[in-house]
């Protein structure tokens, strides 16, 4: 080696060493810089004619550790979801409040139904009334007031879709914009280590909102898809968009457009068509993810208990059952019964046997007054075992009578003899395909003192009106009914009302208080499964008490296990930050070392340099 070439190797050496503290200084000052990741330099050997000429920088590499970047991102995704519906949950689970608590919603009920069997102890008390009016008061507001914090929270969820849809389109453009600088700076040769950490940055973002899958694509560009498919970046970023609606608790998603009353996310291609990504349930993972699950499932059955306790009290304390008389023409026999109190909403149950079988057939119709509500949905009621038939009584019976002969076809007949409020069921007569085993109707009591025991202590507040689970343009009057419970004015202006069902009611009698008690604290029915309590086949079934308390218990499991879902979620984030920190974060006692390291190495170039120039001084002075 000639001195010329140690003379050029040293220099090469002293030029790669001054980048090599460079990269270390840019290492030290990004220390704690979120998504910065160490630079080490590339070096190669140069050579000609087979002489080494030196040494220098190949490349600036990212000191990165692939696999756990990508399991990161993954868990990033389940994180987020998880976190989202966690901290819901805690909220809902402190409306309900803990069983036996102060101010539970359990609580507030034997408040009320201890009222009552304090006023059946003494229904003389003005004292003992006012505390069953106050007590139904607080239990009424209780559920207004927590009906409107979970609408609040559905709105919270609304709003939080629309703000993460504007950050993945702006996270997308940002990978767009970085990516094509990437691609430019490559072609120059020039170093794209910071470019490529601000990218990542955006796409570690970009997974704690909506599941995704990274891939390469060569050149340090990548493409980015959902799981499930859906591309969103490939050199040209996709466009969402959220129309975001208030919201109410009548508000609800649907595939149709003209339906839907809550926002949609779609994705908007480039020849101008769109993608319901809520309808392909193409987002399954993410804070999005959690915030459609909260807002279309999680809070949509927590108001659904909440109804469903309005609805059930409010029916306890008011509906009464018409029972039916023994009827026959000819050979035919059934029953018939009196619709003359079937109101909107109210229902009648027949049950028949078909004597092939035999079978027996259970029978829910429901009055509805508006005919577009037709046909219902057999889910209406909780009952697994009854079929459901909506039926437009706005004609009167007379006016049924033919959507009634239709509905179970000629071995069942309905009639209405004498034109009245009677419906008459009878069977096929000689023929016995059928029998007919029992009819009733189940009506809702609109007076005070209505002759019986049923009372219409509470009213829909909303409208002013008698609850009746009316249906009107296809939706339950039930929806929504515990923010609009109210206690009935009458019973507010004259508690009286409390005691005398009839006009000879004696002030001491303890029957209508009783009975009231007995409704909420003892009967059993079936509970909608829309609750989230109970499946379709097996509804959950008991008093309302119980069923409020299962409401609270059932709060409470599901915020437990959603914490207990998000401290193991964050306990394998944290194990994957520390992997990807290991590889790609800045130590500083190794850069330390690594720059004690270049400093000898600078020196020693630069001694090899002074020793050749002393060398070509030498020679010049012969």
């Amino acid at each position: 080696m000639s001195l010329t070439q140690a003379l050029s190797s040293a220099l090469s050496g002293l030029r790669v060493t001054q980048t090599g503290i460079s990269v270390v200084a840019t290492n030290v000052a990004n220390a704690e810089t979120p998504g910065y990741t160490r630079k080490t330099l590339g070096l190669e050997a140069v050579a000609a004619g087979g002489a080494s000429l030196g040494v220098r920088v190949a490349s600036v590499n990212r000191e990165l550790d692939i696999y756990a970047q990508r399991q990161l991102r993954t868990e990033l995704a389940g994180s987020s979801y998880i976190n989202m519906i966690s901290k819901f949950r805690s909220q809902i689970d402190r409306l309900y409040g803990v069983p036996g608590g102060t101010n539970a919603l359990d609580t507030r009920l034997n408040s009320f139904t201890n009222s009552l069997q304090g006023l059946a102890s003494d229904p003389q008390s003005i004292a003992a009334r006012q505390s069953v009016l106050n007590e139904a008061q607080v239990f009424a507001q209780q559920l207004n007031q927590m009906s409107a914090d979970i609408q609040m929270m559905r709105n919270q969820a609304e709003a939080g879709i629309g703000d993460s849809i504007d950050r993945v389109n702006m996270l997308l453009q940002n990978i767009e914009s970085i990516s094509t600088q990437i691609n430019a700076l490559t072609q120059q040769d020039t170093e794209i280590g910071s470019l490529l950490d601000e990218r990542d940055k955006a796409i570690d973002e970009l997974a704690s909102l909506m599941d995704i899958r990274v891939v390469s694509v060569g050149g340090e560009q990548v493409a980015i898809f959902m799981t499930s498919g859906i591309s969103l970046f490939d050199r040209q970023a996709a466009q969402l968009s959220f129309d975001e609606r208030p919201l109410s608790a009548q508000s609800s998603w649907n595939i149709n457009d003209a339906l839907r009353s809550t926002g949609t996310i779609k994705l908007v291609s480039q020849n101008g068509s769109s993608m319901d990504l809520i309808a392909d349930k193409a987002i399954r993972s993410g804070q999005i993810a959690g915030l459609v699950e909260l807002r279309d499932d999680i809070l949509v059955k927590a108001q659904a208990q909440l109804d469903e306790i309005a609805h059930t009290l409010a029916f306890a304390m008011s509906n009464r059952t018409i029972s039916s008389t023994a009827a026959s023409v000819g050979p035919q026999t059934g029953l018939q019964a009196d619709l003359a109190g079937l109101l909107n909403g109210n229902s009648i149950s027949l049950t028949f046997t078909e004597n092939a079988g035999p079978t027996t057939r259970q029978i829910t119709i429901v009055r509805v007054d508006d005919p577009s509500s037709l046909p219902l949905s057999n889910s209406l009621t909780a009952d697994p075992g009854d079929e459901v038939i909506g039926i437009d009584f706005s004609g009167g019976v007379a006016g049924a009578l033919a959507a009634l002969n239709a509905a179970l076809g000629p071995d069942v007949q309905f009639d209405n003899p004498g034109g009245g409020t009677i419906l008459r069921v009878l069977d096929d007569g000689v023929a016995d395909n059928v029998n007919i085993n029992s009819l009733s109707a189940n009506v809702t009591t609109t007076a005070i003192t209505s002759g019986d025991s049923t009372l219409p202590f509470f009213v829909d507040g909303g409208s002013s009106s008698f609850y009746t689970d009316a249906i009107s343009g296809g939706r339950e009057q039930k929806v929504g009914f515990a923010g609009r419970i109210a206690v009935n004015a009458s019973l507010l202006d004259d508690p009286a009302g409390l005691i005398q069902f009839a006009s000879g009611t004696l002030p001491g009698d303890s029957t209508r208080p009783d009975f009231l008690w007995e409704r909420i604290t003892a009967a059993t029915q079936f509970y909608s499964p829309e609750t989230g309590i109970g499946g379709s086949n097996t509804p959950y079934a008991g008093t309302l008490v119980s069923f409020v308390q299962q409401s609270i218990t059932t709060q409470g499991t599901a915020a437990e296990n959603a914490a207990r879902l998000k401290a193991g979620q964050d306990i394998v984030i944290s194990s994957l930050q520390e992997r990807v920190a290991a590889a790609s974060g800045v130590n500083i006692d190794s850069e330390m070392a690594r720059l004690l390291t270049l400093q000898n190495a600078y020196a020693a170039n630069a001694r090899v340099m002074t020793a050749a120039k002393e060398m070509f001084d030498m020679l010049i002075r012969i």
